[in-house]
């Protein structure tokens, strides 16, 4: 009887051991292609700075990607997923139509990848890599990219359509939607800051410069409705303008500045100093370049580590547009 009794107990000890080793194991590491795929980094770093050096505005767009990618489901590369006969693509939601962009470079560099190793690194960490490199490519920080997540083979376009941000937002919506994913109002404002890379389309900000004189910059509204005609059709709502006036190529905290110049220019923009509590965070950075980049880091590395697929959950992509 007690061989019986002391057999269960190593038994379920030994289940235990097994499930927090498969715990373990499921974490994200920085080193996590260091033996199964080394040159890894090194080819995806090569296919973002080329895409970069064509294109400054992929940077920012490859940034955004990230973002937008971890906030529905998790940084799972759904987002990367088309339309399928079991798939609705996030592509399609309307924080993303249009608008997102750099499916291409992501491509690419999964493309090179597994000419090196193939099925070994998910579609997930490129996206989450290629943010980083993006980053530092026009001048922003660097960070270490936690790594080991696998990819999903499922989408929600209905969740892409609730939990992104909207341009329309005010800061208690922001606020709550970054709260939604355990990110601090202050990394939400850090985040923001990305904004000083990139454009915006016309219908993006239309109301903003027409019709909004009392919380924007008279001068800044007139440049701005040179580009944008009040007229609405396709045509015009497809224009672009840079989210950052001064320096609109290069990582720097002149997104601040402008924004207590009353310079922003989307809504979702302005609202961070608006007389409201995210006013001395927005102060903080306009005054501390260094400040910022540091935390723009940090908060990229929270951001992506947002309900990770890891060990045996999702699978490796072969090509990062389809479910194997």
């Amino acid at each position: 009887m007690a061989l019986r009794i002391n057999s269960r107990i190593t038994a379920f000890v030994v289940t235990i051991l097994m499930l927090l080793g498969t715990i373990c194991d499921a974490q994200l590491s920085s080193n996590f292609y260091e033996t199964t795929c080394p040159k890894a980094l090194s080819t995806i770093r090569t296919v973002i700075r080329t895409a970069v050096s064509k294109e400054q505005r992929m940077a920012a767009s490859l940034i955004r990607l990230h973002f937008h990618d971890c906030f529905v489901q998790g940084c799972d590369a759904s987002i990367l997923l088309d339309d399928s006969s079991t798939i609705e693509s996030e592509k399609s939601a309307l924080p993303n139509i249009n608008s997102v962009r750099g499916y291409n470079v992501i491509d690419q560099a999964k493309s090179e990848v597994e000419k090196v190793c193939p099925g070994v690194v998910s579609c997930a960490d490129i996206v989450a890599v290629a943010a980083r490199d993006a980053s530092f490519a026009v001048g922003g920080p660097s960070w270490t990219v936690n790594l080991g997540r696998r990819d999903s083979t499922t989408a929600s376009k209905s969740l892409a359509n609730t939990e992104l941000p909207l341009f329309t937002d005010d800061l208690k919506t922001l606020i709550s939607r970054f709260n939604n994913k355990e990110l601090s109002e202050r990394e939400m404002v850090t985040l923001s800051g990305a904004h000083t890379l990139g454009q915006a389309q016309c219908f993006t900000f239309r109301d903003r410069i027409y019709n909004n004189a009392s919380v924007i910059d008279a001068g800044f509204a007139s440049t701005r409705q040179r580009g944008c005609p009040s007229l609405s059709n396709n045509e015009n709502n497809a224009k672009l303008a840079s989210l950052d006036l001064v320096t609109p190529n290069s990582f720097d905290n002149n997104y601040f500045k402008n924004l207590i110049q009353k310079k922003g220019l989307l809504i979702t923009d302005q609202v961070l100093f608006s007389g409201g509590s995210t006013d001395s965070i927005v102060m903080e950075y306009s005054k501390n370049p260094t400040t910022f980049k540091s935390d723009f880091a940090a908060a990229m590395i929270k951001m992506g580590d947002i309900e990770p697929l890891t060990g045996s959950a999702g699978t490796i992509r072969k090509i990062c547009g389809a479910v194997n």
